[in-house]
């Protein structure tokens, strides 16, 4: 493989235009050499030089494809990674790794058989309010995390004609992936989870409500989303045995990119609203905690370096299975009303 390394997406909605084209052109050693996409034109006004294809096939047919990020709807994530681990490319697959949980596994077992580096976009890892939390939580500041709560709330009463708004699992597989997955970087994979889903929205084509709680010893991680909530600044509240951390506002970096904004420009990830902690037994007293910068740049330069042998997979496929168990799990608790125990 050459030294840069040449960078094929597929798929150019949100994901493509907002998550993957613009990191992938920031990240040095990275080129965006080609685009999967029927809309030839919208690719050409933000990347001129960029080669547009109608297909993963064409793609695939390309000689210098080192990479291909998969951006695609989620039923075809598994499809179009498989195509591509069988051509000998690295992948990067967007959340959700796949539909179901046993297409996920299937491509993690391609990958190894294939020796080619697979991993999946779960950026929510390099947030400005969860590095933050991480680092505070690794200081002792909260002291026993004892309730996690994580919300990914928003105010769309009326549902789009997206398809988004219509995929298998409806919310829970469209945000859940972002709270599971930062749950499971803290706390690792719980005993069990409870999982209630629902529709709320008259004219809703699939859930767009759930509330979920991973069962851990001694602590509770309560996962949330909605999308019929006015005030939806709450983002985080965790208790533990020495304060509590309250956290409102989302990382900034996601309306920046679909603003137009370059990643790396000045003041990019930085998240103006600090965190709150209050120390057990002072109620009355809180004090506010900075920000790390976010930076989704990170997974980039990660992927980068694991593919020239010079560092880790920055999300190992095992971790995002680990994800796809929980969301699994959490479809056969809400069709059960059930709580599901997991095999560890």
């Amino acid at each position: 493989m050459a030294q840069e390394i040449k960078v094929g997406l597929v798929g150019f909605g949100l994901g493509g235009q907002a998550f993957h084209a613009p990191y992938v052109t920031a990240t040095p050693g990275m080129t965006l050499s080609a685009v999967v996409s029927s809309d030839s034109a919208k690719v050409h006004r933000r990347y001129p030089d960029v080669i547009v294809v109608p297909t993963i096939e064409a793609l695939l047919g390309l000689p210098d494809i080192d990479l291909v990020v998969v951006s695609s709807p989620d039923a075809f994530h598994a499809e179009h990674a498989l195509a591509a681990i069988c051509k000998g490319r690295h992948v990067v697959v967007d959340k959700p790794f796949a539909a179901t949980l046993a297409e996920a596994e299937r491509v993690g077992r391609a990958a190894d058989q294939a020796g080619t580096m697979l991993t999946i976009f779960h950026n929510r890892r390099w947030d400005a309010d969860f590095l933050t939390l991480r680092r505070i939580m690794g200081e002792g500041l909260l002291g026993d995390i004892v309730q996690f709560e994580s919300h990914f709330d928003r105010w769309r009463p009326t549902a789009s004609t997206l398809w988004k708004d219509a995929r298998a699992g409806g919310v829970w597989f469209d945000l859940g992936p972002h709270l599971v997955d930062q749950a499971l970087c803290l706390f690792g994979m719980p005993e069990a989870v409870y999982v209630d889903i629902a529709a709320f929205r008259p004219d809703a084509p699939a859930p767009d409500y759930f509330h979920a709680i991973l069962h851990y010893p001694g602590r509770r991680a309560i996962l949330h989303a909605g999308k019929q909530v006015a005030d939806h600044r709450l983002r985080f509240a965790v208790h533990g045995t020495a304060g509590s951390w309250i956290k409102q506002g989302v990382d900034p970096q996601e309306a920046a990119a679909l603003a137009g904004g370059a990643p790396n420009s000045a003041g990019w990830g930085s998240d103006p609203l600090s965190g709150t902690f209050t120390a057990a037994g002072q109620p009355d007293i809180a004090r506010n905690i900075a920000n790390e910068r976010g930076d989704y740049g990170r997974f980039w330069k990660d992927v980068a370096a694991a593919i020239r042998g010079e560092g880790r997979n920055p999300v190992p496929h095992g971790e995002a299975i680990n994800v796809m168990r929980i969301l699994d799990a959490g479809l056969t608790s809400a069709k059960t009303g059930r709580r599901v125990t997991l095999e560890h």
